[in-house]
């Protein structure tokens, strides 16, 4: 994993003021990474990076801050200069980048196949492709580079709360990283909140074609336990907008995060994971061309001190508040319709990942009841799927049916490709923590 730039000016550099505590007398190393592939990303980074600076971690000598970038050179036909070209007045601020491209990971998998720490068929399996790859390539890079504290955030969510408590929309800057690591010392991981518009379901006027019910029907079909009906329907009362609870904001409460149906639901952004321990950590996986990296990490947090941060990201899912980074602050968040070819693609490939990843989710918590709960989907798909495909104009929606009978029939060759990649993980933890240099004490 390739390594970019080092500042010594942070060492001589005095205490911030007004950062937390974080439970270590020695200078600690943040990890922050970021799975990327929008071209967005250098404004997103700025953001966040000034972000530190008014929080005071950028001056704390006892904070080393590490940036661990995996980009995708193919989702948006971007070029590396697009996530490594960053200002040098940011890099100043930091104390050293690791950019993670596909060169630098066939690089780190080369020396891995060399040793015989693992084989060509489980480095695939753990980094070959997907957000779970990226993931768990900026991961491992941390665990090699000693991190105490790893954060995730992602390239569409920028570190500010909305609420709704006014005639206008109100805005305040969140300080996510400082948040996390005032708690994340005495956890395993930290969670925080997300506002904004963090479901790809649009706003949907209902009718003839398609009534609430329908939809209601349709939705619990592919939904899990947090994404269901009930918190989608809220959601979409307020045009699509989830708004940052104001009680989370004013008491700054820290909660455990309760297990429901054997997980511990987690988001994959303002998330942190505590690295001093690394044989606590798990990686993240994700069937073949679905998503719910995130999801599938929360199965195996049992034992585990999980808990939510009073922090929130403004999730920008429809990529039409991106101004937000130039200081312009709407009065209103306007709902995102379902009447464009760009967000019906959105939603059709959500409910794609969502129901690829919903077949290995319901066998790991629930296997009891699997042949059961997979025959009521079917039976869910095919009453509405037709009316979907009418009301969005898109026949295409029909293979969301398909794609239930390919990843239910596959799910017990997935389930094993999990536990597998947990074995792995702990395989390359150990020769890490075997191999690694000694912690430099500056």
């Amino acid at each position: 994993m390739s390594r970019g730039h080092e500042s010594n000016r942070r060492d001589a550099a005095k205490e911030g003021k007004g950062v937390p505590a974080v439970g270590q007398a020695d200078r600690i190393k943040v990890g922050i990474g970021f799975a990327t592939g929008r071209k967005s990303f250098q404004r997103v980074l700025k953001t966040y990076i000034y972000n530190w600076k008014e929080c005071g971690l950028t001056e704390n000598k006892n904070v080393s801050l590490n940036l661990f970038v995996a980009y995708d050179l193919n989702y948006s036909n971007t070029k590396p200069i697009h996530f490594t070209g960053i200002h040098k007045n940011l890099l100043d601020l930091i104390d050293e980048v690791h950019f993670i491209g596909r060169g630098a990971i066939q690089k780190e998998i080369a020396g891995l196949l060399e040793q015989n720490v693992i084989g060509a068929r489980e480095a695939n399996l753990v980094f070959g492709g997907g957000y779970a790859a990226k993931r768990n390539a900026i991961l491992y890079a941390a665990v090699k580079d000693g991190i105490d504290y790893l954060v995730f955030l992602d390239d569409d969510e920028y570190p500010f709360a909305v609420t709704n408590t006014r005639l206008s929309a109100v805005w305040g800057g969140q300080p996510v990283l400082t948040t996390h690591l005032e708690s994340i010392c005495s956890a395993d991981v930290t969670n925080g909140y997300r506002c904004g518009y963090i479901s790809p379901i649009p706003f949907v006027r209902f009718n003839r074609v398609l009534t609430e019910d329908d939809f209601r029907v349709f939705i619990e079909a592919i939904s899990n336990d947090i994404i269901n009906w009930d918190s989608i329907r809220a959601v979409m009362r307020d045009g699509g907008v989830t708004y940052a609870d104001t009680s989370v904001l004013v008491n700054q409460t820290v909660e455990e995060i309760p297990e429901i149906n054997r997980a511990k639901f987690i988001t994959g952004s303002n998330l942190c994971i505590n690295l001093t321990k690394p044989e606590r950590v798990f990686p993240f996986y994700n069937p073949p061309g679905a998503r719910g990296e995130d999801t599938f990490l929360g199965t195996c947090l049992r034992g585990r001190n999980v808990l939510r941060v009073p922090c929130y990201t403004f999730h920008d899912g429809f990529s039409t508040y991106d101004h937000l980074m130039d200081g312009v602050l709407p009065t209103k968040l306007k709902p995102v319709e379902a009447d464009s070819e760009e967000v019906a693609s959105r939603f059709y490939g959500a409910c794609i990942g969502w129901v690829r990843y919903k077949p290995l989710f319901i066998y790991i918590t629930q296997r009891e009841s699997y042949e059961r709960k997979i025959a009521e989907m079917r039976e869910r798909l095919d009453a509405t799927l037709p009316k979907i495909c009418a009301y969005f104009g898109n026949d295409g929606f029909l293979k969301i049916r398909t794609e239930l009978g390919n990843y239910s029939r596959n799910v017990e060759r997935h389930d094993r490709q999990f536990l597998e990649t947990r074995e792995i993980w702990k395989r390359l933890t150990a020769y890490l923590l075997e191999t690694r240099p000694p912690r430099d004490p500056r």
